[in-house]
């Protein structure tokens, strides 16, 4: 039996957005998931209020900065508006030095391109959210056999490689990302950069630590690419891999 278009649509949207709902009452079942939805909910409607968009959040982007040791929380109502900033957190700990990762037990950061991949509300660092490390360029330019993996965001301000911010810190980013994945974006984007490519101290850093680095000079200019974009637009580029591992800026 055939049915109409429309209302497969129809049902289908009705499936997307009931799976959506479960996710966020699933979340709830969690102990520092409630406490935080208790202490933390009201102050973070009253930053998105104060950012002029609306709550719950609709979508949201993470950047990251190793040099600055920063983490910014930026949201939007929809794909058509730019970005605002809502959060800016201090990283906490650091591993590593500046560069991509690419072996296991490097201890370095990644730098990249990611999204969270994972929901981890009783991490043994408190609350964590894992990102898709290693991507489609770390697979091509990392080591064949141990790339490395389970980078997460997380609290407890201890590191091997992740990046970590205090524990009310990391309440409040699971409680937006949550949200926003509540609200159906699946993918939520989380950009590590070395450094912020518009601070001149920065840029000396940068210049000084990757001189005799021809590779990574080449990785970074693919990455000030779109740190640029998002400076001038407030909203993200379209990022693709190409057959060397390097990424495409469109």
């Amino acid at each position: 039996m055939k049915y109409p278009f429309w209302l497969v649509c129809f049902l289908f949207l009705i499936y997307e957005t009931s799976a959506q709902s479960a996710f966020m009452e699933s979340q709830k079942a969690f102990p520092n998931v409630k406490n935080a939805l208790i202490h933390k909910n009201d102050s973070l409607k009253r930053a998105f209020q104060k950012a002029e968009l609306k709550w719950p959040p609709k979508e949201i982007y993470i950047r990251s900065f190793k040099y600055d040791s920063q983490l910014e929380v930026w949201g939007r109502n929809d794909r058509h508006e730019s970005f605002k900033l809502v959060k800016t957190y201090k990283i906490c700990a650091l591993s590593g030095t500046m560069g991509p990762k690419r072996m296991d037990g490097d201890f370095q950061v990644p730098e990249g391109f990611y999204y969270i991949n994972e929901f981890r509300p009783n991490s043994s660092y408190h609350m964590a959210l894992g990102i898709n490390y290693p991507n489609v360029s770390d697979k091509f330019l990392s080591d064949s056999i141990k790339p490395g993996s389970d980078i997460l965001i997380h609290g407890s301000c201890v590191t091997q490689g992740c990046i970590p911010i205090q524990d009310n810190q990391i309440e409040e980013l699971y409680l937006l990302a949550a949200y926003a994945h509540t609200a159906g974006q699946e993918f939520i984007p989380v950009h590590i950069f070395p450094i912020r490519f518009n601070i001149d101290k920065d840029l000396q850093f940068l210049k000084r630590s990757s001189k005799d680095e021809v590779e990574y000079k080449l990785f970074i200019n693919k990455m000030q690419l779109v740190f640029q974009y998002f400076e001038q637009n407030k909203k993200l580029p379209i990022i693709t891999t190409d057959s060397n591992g390097y990424y495409n800026i469109f």
